[in-house]
C-alpha cells in the first residue's frame, strides 16, 4: 500500500523551507535523490548539544522486522554483547573558519579550509565564492576582526566548488588557527554575535579526539563519555579507531537527480593494524561489528571492497558512495545521527537499514516519521539511532 508525504529538500544556512510530494512505498528504477527528501519542522534542528553528551535519546531500529524502542544513549551498552567491538573515528575537528577581507576592495570574505597540501597550501572554501578570482589577495583577520598580518592568494579555482589557497606571513597557517579560527559549524546551527563559542570547542568533538584534521565533527561520537566508554569495556565490548578526516565528501550536497551520476569528494582515511586485529578477533568469534559513524563505515567497507572484503592496514583515500541497494562486508550495526533530507548521509543509513534492498529507504524514513512525530532533535547536535 502506497502513501503520500511531504517532504522537505536539503536545507540552507537561511533554513528556507521548500516542499516537494514523493511516495514512499515499493520503489521501481533507479535511485534518485529526491527518494531521500521528507519534511522536517525547523524547531526539531538541534541549536544546541544536550547538556550530557549520553543523555541524548537514542532511538533503536531492529532493521530485520523493522521494530523500533526508545532509550537514552547511556542505554548502548545494553543493546550489546560481549565480544562485540565498536569502532570510533578519532579525527580532531580542527578551527578551520576564518574571516577575512579584499585586501584590494575591503569585501568580506569567510573561508573554510579544507585540506592541506603543503604547508601554507589549502584546498577551500570560500564565500563569496565569485569574488574568489584567481590572484584575490584575502587578508586573514584574528576573531576580534583585527588584521592579522596573514594573507591567502587564490592560486586555483578547482572543481568550481573548491579553491586553492597560498597562505603568507606565517611559517605555517595550520600551526595558529587555534587564535584565528572559529569552529566550522554546520549552517543550519545558528549563533548570535554574543555567544563566546566556549560550548562549541568543547562540545562539537568527540572525547576521544586525538588526530586533527576535520572541518566537521563525526557527529555521532559526540554522544560517548569516558565513563560510558569504561562500561563498555566492563561487559567485555571492545573499542578500536580508524581515522577519517571528515571534508566535502561527507557533507557536500549532491546535486544531481539521478544517484548514479553523483561523484563523492575524495576523504583521507587511516586504518591501524590494532583496528584490523580488533575486528577480525570479533568476527572470528561469530561477534558484531559496531561502526560509530557513517565516516567509520565508509572507512572499513572501503578497505574491504579493495581486497576481496579483507580488511589491510594502512593509509588511503575514500570516495565510496553508499545508497540503496549496497551489499556490506564488515559491519554489523551502526551508531549514528538523524541526517539531512537528500544527504549522502542519509542514503548511506537508507542502505545499512535493508543491505542489498532498496526498501531500507522505507523502512529508515519509517523511522524518521517515528522520530519526529515523538520530537526527536535531528542532525549534528541532535539525538541518536542504533541500526542493528
Amino acid at each position: 500500500m502506497l502513501c503520500r508525504v511531504k517532504a522537505r529538500a536539503s536545507l540552507t544556512g537561511s533554513r528556507l523551507l521548500h516542499f516537494r510530494t514523493l511516495t514512499v512505498g515499493l520503489h521501481f528504477g533507479p535511485m534518485q535523490t529526491a527518494d531521500f527528501d521528507f519534511l522536517l519542522p525547523a524547531e526539531l534542528i538541534a541549536q544546541h548539544p544536550c547538556p550530557k553528551r549520553d543523555q541524548s535519546r537514542l532511538l533503536v531500529l531492529h532493521r530485520a522486522s523493522g521494530q523500533v524502542c526508545h532509550a537514552v544513549f547511556s542505554d548502548l551498552p545494553n543493546y550489546l554483547e560481549p565480544g562485540d567491538v565498536v569502532v570510533l573515528n578519532n579525527s580532531k575537528v580542527i578551527p578551520a573558519r576564518l574571516a577575512g577581507i579584499n585586501a584590494r576592495t575591503g569585501g568580506a570574505f569567510e573561508v573554510l579550509l579544507l585540506e592541506d597540501n603543503a604547508v601554507n597550501d589549502w584546498w577551500a572554501l570560500v564565500r563569496p565564492g565569485k569574488r574568489a578570482r584567481l590572484g584575490t589577495r584575502i587578508s586573514i583577520q584574528d576573531r576580534s576582526g583585527r588584521t592579522s598580518g596573514i594573507e591567502a592568494t587564490v592560486a586555483d579555482r578547482g572543481d568550481g566548488q573548491r579553491q586553492r589557497l597560498h597562505f603568507e606571513g606565517t611559517p605555517d597557517i595550520g600551526k595558529v588557527l587555534d587564535r584565528l579560527g572559529r569552529v566550522p559549524l554546520p549552517p543550519y546551527i545558528t549563533r548570535n554575535g554574543t555567544e563566546d563559542g566556549q560550548e562549541d570547542q568543547e562540545r562539537y568533538q568527540t572525547v576521544f579526539a586525538a588526530v586533527p584534521g576535520s572541518v566537521a565533527a563525526p557527529t555521532a561520537g559526540l554522544h560517548f563519555t569516558d565513563a560510558l566508554i569504561e562500561r563498555l569495556h566492563a561487559k567485555g565490548i571492545g573499542t578500536c579507531f580508524i581515522t577519517l578526516h571528515v571534508g566535502l565528501g561527507t557533507f557536500a550536497p549532491v546535486r544531481v537527480r539521478d544517484l548514479a551520476q553523483h561523484v563523492m569528494h575524495e576523504e583521507r582515511f587511516e586504518l591501524g593494524s590494532a583496528t584490523v586485529a580488533a575486528i577480525a578477533s570479533a568476527r572470528a568469534a561469530g561477534r558484531r561489528v559496531v561502526a560509530v559513524g557513517t565516516t567509520t563505515l565508509r572507512v572499513l567497507e572501503s578497505v574491504a571492497a579493495a581486497h576481496g572484503g579483507r580488511l589491510v592496514a594502512g593509509c588511503g583515500r575514500t570516495r565510496l558512495f553508499v545508497y540503496p541497494p549496497y551489499q556490506f562486508q564488515v559491519v554489523d550495526a551502526l551508531v549514528t545521527n538523524f541526517h539531512l533530507p537528500c544527504s549522502t548521509l542519509l542514503m548511506l543509513a537508507c542502505a545499512f537499514a535493508s543491505p542489498g534492498h532498496t526498501r531500507g529507504r522505507d523502512v529508515l524514513l519509517g523511522a524518521y516519521a517515528e522520530a519526529i512525530r515523538l520530537r526527536y532533535r535531528f542532525f549534528s547536535y541532535g539525538d541518536a539511532m542504533l541500526i542493528l
